[in-house]
């Protein structure tokens, strides 16, 4: 059985067949840094601006929580958020669920991905 004409097809009977695998792992590189800056580096920085905000709820702020829920933060524990939602009215929640902090006096804005 010849198989001469195998390793020719592959490339790697021929000149350049190297060459052809170094384009193609570049043009990968290239694929993966347009990716890199394109999606994960934003998504990270989206991702550390929100975990500032969660970390920053004081007590006393209007938050917007939830399926779009405003309450008044009435006491911060570690992991748990106590929010006045009506009078007389007390829930608790994961620092997570914050969407947004509203400042003194600002109205809530729709921002689509609640």
């Amino acid at each position: 059985m010849n198989l001469m004409p195998i390793v020719a097809q592959v490339g790697g009977g021929q000149p350049g067949g190297g060459n052809q695998l170094l384009m193609v792992g570049g043009y990968m590189a290239i694929i993966f840094a347009i990716f890199y800056f394109m999606v994960i580096l934003p998504q990270k920085r989206k991702e550390k601006a929100r975990k500032a905000l969660i970390d920053s709820v004081k007590t006393g702020e209007r938050i917007i929580f939830g399926a779009g829920m405003i309450g008044t933060v009435a006491n911060v524990k570690d992991n748990i958020i106590v929010v006045k939602i009506a009078e007389n009215v007390k829930v608790e929640i994961l620092r997570g669920a914050v969407q947004q902090v509203l400042e003194k006096g600002a109205e809530p804005k729709d921002t689509g991905n609640l």
